[in-house]
């Protein structure tokens, strides 16, 4: 099987991988379920991310890349500014690479593999940091593993992040202590 060059094309066949893999997890088949989701990261890996925003920038609306110069400029608070927005923008492969890894865990899991579970959880937190579920099953995974001290901390700093699903995170500390 010859894999897709264009990134819009391996974007799209990541998207399918993955509803395949969240089919096959629904059904309990964590087997194919993992299968396509490894399938589905392997298309997105690699994806050259400039080449991704100049295209949406072909699309409509990105800004122009900086003047050689332009990065050295020492403008008190506009450098905080820049950075700040650079660490915000979620690209759409992180976004999907975020869901996949969180995906992957929630299988191991299931399947009791506490490390893989851990691990893939923290893939998923560090394409976005703000994938609650991740950070929920990190702290499960961790607590499972022994890290009660972590596990507290990550649940307890996730109830602080978001509070939608306050009564399962609070019974999960309980159960950890």
């Amino acid at each position: 099987m010859s894999m897709p060059q264009d990134p819009i094309t391996k974007i799209e066949t990541a998207k399918k991988k993955k509803e395949i893999a969240d089919t096959a997890f629904k059904t309990g088949d964590l087997q194919t379920a993992l299968l396509s989701y490894h399938e589905a990261v392997m298309y997105l890996h690699g994806i050259d991310k400039n080449m991704l925003s100049a295209m949406s920038g072909a699309m409509g609306g990105a800004r122009a890349p900086p003047l050689p110069d332009e990065e050295t400029v020492e403008t008190p608070g506009v450098q905080k500014e820049k950075d700040a927005q650079d660490q915000k923008e979620l690209t759409e492969v992180d976004d999907l690479l975020s869901k996949i890894y969180s995906n992957q865990s929630a299988c191991h899991m299931k399947k009791g593999n506490w490390k893989r579970a851990l691990e893939t959880a923290e893939k998923a937190l560090s394409k976005n940091e703000k994938n609650y579920k991740a950070q929920f099953r990190k702290g499960k995974a961790q607590g499972e593993l022994g890290y009660v001290e972590k596990a507290l901390a990550t649940l307890e700093d996730l109830l602080q992040k978001d509070d939608s699903d306050k009564a399962g995170i609070s019974a999960e500390i309980a159960r950890i202590k």
